[in-house]
């Protein structure tokens, strides 16, 4: 594991006052170069912060890795115990000619949540909280600045709760970690995705939220999903979701998410995001989980045979995810006397009102049409 990496000499910003005039500041030789700057934010699962800083012109290098913990020298593994005190973070290095302390700022908070004190999205755990960490007096002032201001603005119902620390050792994470997002990208899109990250941007930033949030249609391509290895499953997944979809457990009836919802929209594997489900389809079937009469879209949903619990039942599981769903049983109501009986951890529910932001436009017309063509989603029967 490498070791604290020393940062470059932070570019001075202020200069302390002195009686009577200024003393001129001395100006570089033609052609010399600032010299180059870090800065250290933590924002959650270090994935997803790399891209908004790469993206940005005069940043030099971003590196993630762990800072503000009491252990020398971390693991990954060690980290996400949550007992080091560390914080997932990166560390960015940039040029102060060509972008400004107060622009990493900007791209910092607007791709987190910052009202959060238990983690960032689906991440939760204290090595996964947000933070600012300063390198000199004046990256203290123009965070602490824009902290209130952000939290005077009156866009967020709750408190602004990213500490500002002074920086401490910052431990380069293991090598498969840098750029994950550039490495592996269509296992990185289904973390994102599961983790609601951009979704939750959408609602905190609205039209300010960034370009990757905002203009991202997640969808369904089956074309191009590849199911993630397991080690990403448990981490993009809850536990419970993790054990119903993978371990084929069962949630408790009427302690989870969806068994009671009634508003109108489509239900998706969690994992893949295949459509499965529609509120049209469900109805109360008075067991406690969701349960509907027929899938969305029956090449999505297949059967097998479950001979568990001494006894005989028709399991049923996603095509393309693999997931565990449930089971159907030959007691439902008209019209084809099917209760698909399905785990809530099992799936994501889209708002008919989100379809066409989300990537799943096709079936908005459903519920278009269930409203009597008024355009309205219909509510649930």
């Amino acid at each position: 594991m490498i070791g604290p990496r020393k940062p470059f000499a932070a570019l001075v910003l202020a200069l302390p006052l002195v009686a009577g005039p200024a003393a001129p500041r001395p100006r570089p030789a033609p052609g010399a170069r600032a010299a180059p700057a870090v800065a250290t934010f933590a924002g959650g699962c270090f994935w997803s912060m790399e891209h908004p800083f790469d993206q940005l012109a005069g940043v030099l290098s971003v590196t993630v890795g762990y800072t503000g913990g009491h252990v020398r020298n971390p693991s990954y593994e060690d980290v996400s115990t949550g007992g080091t005190g560390h914080l997932e973070a990166v560390q960015v290095v940039y040029d102060p000619a060509q972008i400004g302390y107060e622009r990493l700022l900007d791209a910092f908070w607007h791709n987190i949540d910052p009202t959060d004190p238990t983690g960032q999205f689906c991440d939760v755990g204290p090595q996964y909280r947000t933070a600012i960490f300063y390198h000199d007096s004046a990256q203290r002032r123009l965070a602490e600045a824009s902290k209130q201001t952000l939290a005077a603005s009156g866009r967020f119902a709750r408190p602004v709760v990213t500490a500002i620390l002074p920086a401490a050792p910052f431990y380069r994470a293991e090598e498969y970690h840098q750029h994950y997002y550039r490495k592996n990208p269509v296992r990185y899109q289904l973390y994102r995705s599961g983790c609601g990250r951009d979704r939750r941007l959408r609602e905190l930033w609205g039209s300010e939220a960034p370009a990757a949030a905002r203009d991202r249609h997640e969808g369904w391509d089956p074309m191009h999903y590849r199911k993630p290895t397991d080690d990403e499953l448990r981490r993009a997944l809850t536990p419970l979701q993790y054990e119903v979809t993978q371990h084929d457990a069962t949630e408790p009836p009427f302690r989870n998410e969806y068994w009671d919802n009634h508003r109108a929209g489509i239900y998706v594997d969690v994992v893949s995001g295949e459509p499965l489900f529609s509120s049209l389809d469900k109805f109360d079937s008075g067991t406690g989980w969701p349960s509907f009469t027929r899938p969305l879209e029956p090449a999505n949903v297949k059967e097998r045979v479950d001979r568990s619990l001494f006894t005989v039942r028709t399991e049923v599981r996603s095509a393309h995810g693999d997931s565990h769903l449930g089971h159907v049983f030959p007691d439902g109501p008209p019209p084809t006397g099917l209760r698909y009986c399905i785990n809530s951890a099992a799936l994501r529910f889209i708002p008919a009102e989100r379809l066409e932001a989300e990537g799943y436009g096709q079936y908005a017309e459903l519920f278009a049409r269930a409203a009597g063509g008024a355009g309205a989603p219909a509510p649930e029967r």
